[in-house]
């Protein structure tokens, strides 16, 4: 299929089971606190009912923040990774993708990774499916969660996957109808939801169409992101609003911020403000599109981690444990984290400290 041709995914790139629901709370993973803790009546969530200062971090960093390494990754590696990750206390983390391997080398090992992932029932491990030979090599390797992917241009989706927007939801159609029937949790990405490398600006409108789409075909969740990292506040606010007037319940809208211009949390921000509780990260700050030369990463999840506990938002993941994780990926890739937090630790606000960089 053309789909599997030389997709990178969303960035370059309903209804779940109820023993899925049952598996994972709505909220996120264990009540730990991070290093940088703030007081439960933070002035940054003022007047908002604890169970709605809530947030879920859905780490994208084992897929995304890997696939576009010059070099692979070792599976093992790669499995460390994951297991460091879940036991910094999250409880979503995209694993990997079933694209073809000679598209995308660097996870050309997803079969055996899926195989061997630290199963635990406090954790979704959701792999990219890009059609249905893909999702017939997920089905195979043991996967029980699901994301597929496609644009909020058209010029964006045929550069990406050598499709349209509408060839592409035909193509995930009986990936999720499949996803579907056998219980699996899905998510959807839309991608170039704020610009697009080939014709600019994209309005709001033009990302909210497609998700509405997508939720007709029945995911769970829908991502918009920002590809090319040109999304500023205003614009979060702004999608986020009309796509929850739009009839999208704000549950089900995920936001995927990068940094390339530095407003990825500042975009987290502003999605906060209008409601949505759940934001992509990839430890580390690996990743990026390579349809934007020179292009930052994802948002670093110790960035993130970091920003929500100084401003009073829960999460259940320790950054201590998240800058393990990132201090092991950075070696495994062999350069600096480029992440913030990453370079200069976290802070105890009781006490003044920094905390250890990795």
């Amino acid at each position: 299929m053309r789909g599997d041709r030389r997709d990178r995914g969303p960035d370059c790139p309903g209804r779940a089971s109820p023993d899925g629901a049952d598996r994972l709370p709505a909220g996120t993973g264990p009540e730990a606190r991070s290093l940088t803790t703030a007081p439960p009546d933070a002035a940054a969530a003022p007047g908002l009912a604890r169970e709605d200062r809530r947030v879920r971090i859905y780490e994208v960093g084992p897929r995304d923040g890997l696939q576009n390494e010059a070099q692979p990754v070792a599976t093992s590696d790669k499995l460390r990774f994951i297991e460091l990750l879940g036991a910094a206390g999250l409880t979503e983390i995209e694993a990997t993708s079933f694209v073809r391997p000679s598209a995308i080398p660097q996870l050309a090992d997803a079969d055996e990774v899926v195989r061997a992932l630290p199963r635990r029932d406090t954790i979704r491990y959701p792999v990219l499916v890009p059609n249905e030979r893909g999702m017939s090599r997920a089905v195979g390797a043991g996967a029980d969660a699901v994301a597929i992917f496609t644009a909020a241009t058209d010029a964006f989706t045929q550069h990406n996957i050598g499709m349209t927007i509408a060839e592409s939801l035909a193509a995930a159609e009986p990936v999720l109808n499949e996803a579907g029937r056998r219980g699996w949790w899905r998510r959807a990405y839309v991608s170039t939801a704020f610009g697009c490398p080939y014709t600019g600006r994209v309005e709001a409108a033009a990302a909210i169409e497609v998700g509405l789409r997508l939720a007709a075909l029945g995911v769970e969740e829908i991502c918009f992101g920002d590809t090319i990292g040109v999304a500023v506040p205003d614009q979060v606010a702004e999608l986020a609003a009309r796509a929850i007037e739009a009839g999208l319940p704000r549950e089900r809208i995920a936001f995927h911020f990068h940094d390339t211009r530095a407003t990825a949390l500042a975009n987290v921000a502003a999605g906060l403000q209008a409601g949505i509780r759940t934001f992509d990260a990839s430890t580390g700050g690996t990743g990026g599109c390579p349809y934007a030369p020179g292009a930052a990463g994802n948002l670093a999840t110790e960035d993130l981690v970091y920003f929500l506990d100084a401003s009073g938002w829960s999460h259940g993941v320790r950054l201590a444990g998240i800058l393990e994780a990132a201090g092991f990926i950075s070696s495994v890739l062999g350069r600096p984290l480029g992440s913030k937090v990453g370079q200069a630790g976290g802070w105890d606000p009781a006490t003044g400290a920094a905390s250890p960089r990795p």
